[in-house]
């Protein structure tokens, strides 16, 4: 089953016709679950693409953005917004209204689709982005005076598709809104198209043939969710449930409720479970913690998921029974945590990507994999690596079109001769295998020129069972022999669960202590000059990656 004449128009039909009654979309709310057929999600879909084209009129290529959670019915906007010829701009709840009025007064949408909790700020930006004419709630029973809903349009499902050529834009996905003018990345449909080839081939590997039951925990105004935990699954005729909360209790919940078997993850999330199941361990008796010991030690040495499933049913029964394992993406994978689940029989692959790639360049969806790598580069991807800097480079039908209305910027984002800026060091090595070593903006230049990276740094230190949070940054000096240059700073948060038991100064003590051991396996001028314990956590973002410009700020302070 392929895409019909390459055209992601197709994408929601073909399947409605293959897996009309199978459930596409659900979540479990306030009243109990709410579940979508893949024809119900095309109803919806065509619903609001005849009210968006024959009643609002809105044209052939105006902006439609979505401020919600996620939720089926955010599918439905996607699609109904695809249907209707318009390109569809996410966006990011978490973000402020000084951010979100930026990034709007960028695109300036005609049409806001919102969720009944942000219905508030949605008006209020109306008013500071007069481009935004229409405001269409998308929950189910909520009524709002004078505020259209979706599930309240008239029952008219014959909209007919606004065609676009395969080079038009689907999304402007916005990857920053706070300084200066906002970058949105526009995606085409050639570039979907060619990442649902790839990602479907890959995970062909790895799941089988069926009706495969997965959990969504990302945003949906993510490219790596919309990509992957959306559109791929769907395209496999899988169902896909979105939950409220993001309590590894909660979530566990509705594992074993709607036996669940894949999950699309942030590393933030595997270390948080990894945790709550060690919890767990240390609640039970000695017996079974010695036991886990000696399964654990003697799984290393087992190749077969079937045997390790069976080693460590206790575990895999607070899961469902029947999770296969989880793809990771949007930060690095710590290896402690992927080895960890990998030894208990659950799988985790890494993927590595970025939005201007929409977003997936590799996949490690091998067998006997190295955690270090990220993976063998997709067949659609040309990659090299730049001779002087290391930067990975690459080309390819899923590269983006560029930024929205900024052509200096896009310029800037490409070679002479039309490489991909990563902003990435990376080595390629047999079988196109990729390991990426650090951000080429992230790069520390100490005063004698030798360069240091965080990433090597932050894997060494985050090896310490006392951590729960490291980032390491470059901090500049302003005095000395040294002005202008940079030293190496290493922030930590140390575990809760220490704080429990020690003083903070005893914490402290225990903790640099620890990392004076660990830093000995670096050359010395790798090594921290200060590190700094943080009893807070770190700022990140909505996909749990540390936002190192704010922590050099809080160290500043």
């Amino acid at each position: 089953m392929g895409i019909k004449e390459e055209n992601v128009l197709a994408l929601l039909e073909i399947q409605t016709e293959d897996f009309g009654e199978r459930i596409a979309l659900g979540m479990k709310g306030t009243y109990g679950w709410q579940e979508f057929t893949y024809k119900g999600v095309s109803l919806l879909a065509k619903k609001l693409a005849h009210h968006l084209v024959y009643d609002l009129e809105i044209p052939k290529g105006e902006r439609l953005a979505i401020l919600s959670e996620s939720k089926p019915e955010y599918g439905a906007c996607l699609f109904g917004s695809i249907i209707s010829g318009l390109i569809t701009v996410p966006l990011d709840v978490k973000l402020t209204k000084y951010e979100l009025s930026s990034i709007l007064s960028s695109c300036l949408p005609t049409v806001m689709l919102v969720s009944q909790h942000y219905l508030d700020m949605a008006l209020n930006l109306q008013k500071e982005v007069p481009s935004i004419k229409h405001i269409i709630v998308i929950d189910e029973n909520c009524h709002n005076d004078g505020i259209k809903n979706i599930y309240e349009l008239p029952d008219n499902y014959n909209a007919k598709w606004r065609f676009r050529s395969s080079k038009s834009t689907a999304l402007i996905i916005y990857t920053s809104g706070t300084t200066g003018a906002p970058k949105g990345v526009e995606i085409t449909f050639k570039n979907i198209v060619a990442q649902l080839k790839d990602v479907k081939n890959a995970f062909q590997e790895v799941l089988p043939d069926r009706n495969v039951k997965t959990l969504s925990i990302l945003p949906m105004n993510h490219l790596f969710e919309l990509t992957v935990g959306f559109s791929t699954f769907l395209h496999m005729g899988f169902s896909v449930y979105y939950t409220q909360s993001l309590k590894p209790k909660d979530i566990l919940s509705i594992m074993r409720e709607k036996q669940i078997e894949f999950m699309i993850v942030v590393p933030a999330f595997l270390r948080l479970l990894k945790t709550t199941i060690e919890a767990n361990l240390k609640k039970s008796s000695t017996i079974s913690q010695y036991k886990f010991k000696f399964l654990y030690h003697l799984a290393k040495f087992l190749p077969s998921y079937r045997v390790k499933k069976f080693l460590f049913r206790d575990i895999h029964e607070q899961f469902g029974g029947k999770f296969i394992g989880c793809l990771s993406g949007g930060a690095p994978l710590d290896l402690p945590v992927a080895r960890f689940f990998e030894r208990v029989g659950i799988r985790v692959f890494q993927g590595y990507g970025l939005s201007e790639t929409s977003p997936v360049v590799s996949f490690n969806v091998k067998r006997y994999r190295d955690f270090s790598s990220v993976g063998p580069v997709m067949p659609q991807f040309d990659a090299r690596i730049d001779e002087k800097t290391g930067e990975l480079q690459l080309k390819g039908p899923s590269v983006m079109k560029g930024y929205y209305n900024q052509p200096e910027l896009t310029a800037q984002a490409f070679t002479e001769d039309g490489w991909l800026h990563t902003g990435d060091i990376a080595k390629i090595e047999k079988n196109r295998y990729l390991y990426i070593t650090g951000r080429i903006k992230n790069m520390i230049v100490l005063s004698g020129g030798k360069k240091v990276f965080p990433e090597e740094v932050e894997s060494v230190l985050e090896k310490s069972e006392y951590l729960a949070e490291v980032c390491v940054i470059g901090q500049s000096r302003t005095f000395g022999a040294k002005d202008n240059t940079e030293e190496v700073v290493a922030v930590v948060v140390p575990q809760n669960t220490l704080y429990e038991e020690y003083s903070e100064q005893e914490v402290e003590d225990l903790v640099r202590k620890d990392l004076k051991v660990l830093l000995q396996r670096l050359t010395p001028y790798k090594r921290p000059s200060n590190i700094i314990i943080r009893r807070e956590g770190l700022p990140r973002t909505t996909t749990r990656k540390v936002k190192r410009r704010e922590v050099k700020e809080l160290v500043a302070c």
